[in-house]
């Protein structure tokens, strides 16, 4: 019996090149992702999973957050992508303190300039709907 090699550049689904949303789209997550870090960066704290995580621990998402991942698949994603940049903090803070070193990231122009277009487009689309719908929403 012969047997025959798939080629994996030939499946779609393992295509480096396969787009699965639209450029400059971020989802709901990611937008909250943007937000809060830069919210922590304002007050010039420290970005890191855990401090995502407790300010995200308000929204409907949390519940998502932890169990699978979530959270941290869709930060390296946002590295990936370039919206976040990552690095690891000094060793010698993470001893000092008895923990682990932390993955710390740092909101890019790129992420804070989708998350200014995501926000418009938001506002926009809610101001669509309430004109569709006119008199109804009264």
């Amino acid at each position: 019996m012969s047997m025959k090699l798939l080629d994996s550049e030939k499946l779609s689904s393992y295509s480096l090149d396969m787009s699965r949303r639209r450029a400059g789209s971020i989802l709901p997550l990611e937008r909250e992702i943007l937000e809060a870090g830069l919210d922590l960066q304002v007050k010039n704290e420290p970005v890191y999973g855990f401090s995502l995580a407790r300010m995200l621990s308000h929204s409907r998402s949390a519940r998502d957050l932890t169990a699978h991942g979530t959270l941290y698949k869709a930060l390296g994603r946002m590295v990936e992508t370039g919206l976040l940049e990552a690095s690891w903090e000094n060793p010698e803070h993470a001893e000092a303190e008895s923990r682990p070193r932390r993955r710390l990231y740092r909101i890019t122009g790129a992420g804070a300039q989708t998350l200014d277009a995501n926000q418009t487009a938001v506002k926009i689309a809610a101001v669509n709907r309430r004109s569709t719908l006119g008199p109804a929403l009264s």
